[in-house]
């Protein structure tokens, strides 16, 4: 009996430092989502024809749908336990980001910011309790 609980505690053991390294990839994307815009402004700015002021916007947009996603994603990870709402997470983010290529307007754009910062904001959440639950004290 014992033998089998301290092979499954091995198997866990192996299995954290991969559930560990998921994690740290996810977050280092949803970094780079998050600040690629900044870099793209000059660009789009001139594809799009937004002002300085419409792009302020569209990053507002970002912010509070994000601050939004990350206050909703906090309950629907204790709902859905980790593994569904991080899939879900991904997936809406995921989705996102795709859609970015299908706009060409400014309202558009933002739109597709703000879906976006919803499901980046269930990143954090979601790799807390992850790491809660795969690495205890």
């Amino acid at each position: 009996m014992q033998t089998a609980v301290l092979g499954l505690a091995r198997t866990a053991s192996r299995y954290r430092w991969t559930v560990c390294a998921l994690l740290f990839f996810a977050t280092v994307i949803n970094y780079m989502d998050r600040q690629i815009l900044g870099l793209l402004a000059p660009l789009l700015q001139h594809d799009i024809g937004w002002t300085q002021v419409q792009y302020g916007r569209i990053v507002i947009a970002f912010s509070a749908f994000y601050a939004v996603g990350l206050l909703c994603f906090g309950r629907i990870v204790d709902w859905l336990g980790t593994r569904i709402s991080y899939a879900l997470a991904m997936l809406l983010w995921s989705v996102a980001a795709m859609l970015h290529a299908a706009v060409g307007s400014v309202t558009g754009f933002a739109m597709v910011r703000a879906l976006l910062g919803i499901g980046e904001g269930g990143n954090f959440p979601a790799a807390i309790k992850t790491t809660a639950e795969w690495f205890p004290r």
